[in-house]
Order: structure tokens, then C-alpha cells, then sequence
């Protein structure tokens, strides 16, 4: 990923918070039949790794060797910026379109489980973290299903986790902008609806 030097994110906390928000990840792999690529959720774990499951009919896990490095893209928000959005455009013209984005790339080792107990867990983790956002007490839970549709399910999915090797980062906010031209920025893209991204924006104001 082409990061110049004032894009380069290097906060742990941003990084983790564009994971943590974006998890929808999409996995890339080089296989003997050219590059595959497949959007799967992934969970950071407390050593750092990141876990994962896909279904048994998906070639991915047959495909990719054990061990083999992949890379795991995780895009946040991002919007298109307007040179109109720039108090200074008026005075030079000296701005053209551009778009404004943060993404996270993670590359490490594969490792693919099959084992009831490491399909569970990754159920059970990835389904617990977006659950109890959603739906807080009401937080839907495996035990919640009958025993034998459970185990049904589980027989049809592989569990892995990527040991990460190497995280790359950018935060393409504007920063290289004078300061009222970023408020312009953030102002113009509220009012274009893009109220996500002018909130990461405003966001880093006060670091």
C-alpha cells in the first residue's frame, strides 16, 4: 500500500479502532490457481491474532497452504472530497477532487482448524462481540440453539486464525491541508451526508 509519510497511521489505538469498526475484512492469497480474495469477519485476539471462520464449501481452505502468508484488508470510512469544500479555493483554484479514506493491512500466516473445540470458540467470540453490541442483555448465545443445529452448523464450517506478522496503516484525512481548508473539509462533508467521516476528522482535532 503506497503510505506517504503524512498519511502514515501509526496510533495502535486508530488501528485497532478501524478493525474493531470495519471487520469485515477481505483475505488475499496467492494459490496455484492465481489470487483469491474472500470478505470474511475477523476478530482481533488478546495476543494479537486474528480469528476467523469460513464455510467447509469454500475453496479458500483447500487452496491456500498451512501456514501461508496472507493479507487481510480492512477498509474504514471514506468519502469523496469536493475542492469546493476548500475556503481557500476562491483565492487560488490550486485544489482538485480527491477522497479521503483509513484502511488497515495485515499480513500473516494462515493456520485452518478443524476441530470442533476451535470452531466453537471462533463462533462463539465473533458472535459474542457483535451481540452484545447489537442487542446488549439480549444478546443472542450458542446455547440459544438446539444441540443438534448446532452441531450441524459447526460441521459446516473451518475455524482458522492469522498469526500477524507485519500491520500496515493509513489515514488519509486531510492532514495535508492548511487548517481552515480541513474544517471546510469536515463542514462540507456533513453537509454532503458523509457525517462518518467528518466525525473520524473531527475526531483528531484534539490529538
Amino acid at each position: 500500500m503506497y503510505i506517504p509519510a503524512h498519511f502514515q497511521e501509526i496510533s495502535r489505538d486508530e488501528i485497532a479502532r478501524v478493525v474493531d469498526h470495519a471487520p469485515l475484512a477481505c483475505i488475499v492469497a496467492q494459490t496455484a490457481e492465481g489470487l483469491i480474495a474472500n470478505h470474511i469477519p475477523l476478530l482481533s485476539a488478546p495476543d494479537g491474532g486474528l480469528i476467523g471462520h469460513l464455510a467447509l464449501a469454500n475453496d479458500m481452505h483447500r487452496l491456500i497452504g498451512e501456514e501461508q502468508e496472507v493479507l487481510a484488508v480492512f477498509r474504514g470510512e471514506d468519502a469523496y472530497v469536493s475542492p469546493n469544500f476548500y475556503p481557500s479555493k476562491p483565492e487560488h483554484h490550486r485544489h482538485v477532487p480527491t477522497w479521503n479514506y483509513q484502511a488497515v493491512h495485515v499480513h500473516g500466516r494462515i493456520r485452518f482448524q478443524h476441530d470442533d473445540h476451535a470452531k466453537r470458540a471462533a463462533v462463539g467470540l465473533l458472535t459474542r462481540a457483535h451481540e452484545r453490541r447489537l442487542n446488549g442483555a439480549l444478546a443472542w448465545r450458542m446455547a440459544d440453539a438446539p444441540a443438534d443445529y448446532m452441531a450441524t452448523m459447526l460441521a459446516g464450517i473451518v475455524a482458522f486464525r492469522i498469526d500477524v506478522s507485519r500491520v500496515l496503516a493509513k489515514s488519509k484525512l486531510s492532514q495535508n491541508r492548511e487548517a481552515r481548508d480541513y474544517l471546510g473539509a469536515i463542514e462540507g462533508l456533513r453537509a454532503s451526508g458523509q457525517d462518518a467521516m467528518a466525525g473520524t476528522m473531527e475526531r483528531r482535532l484534539a490529538e
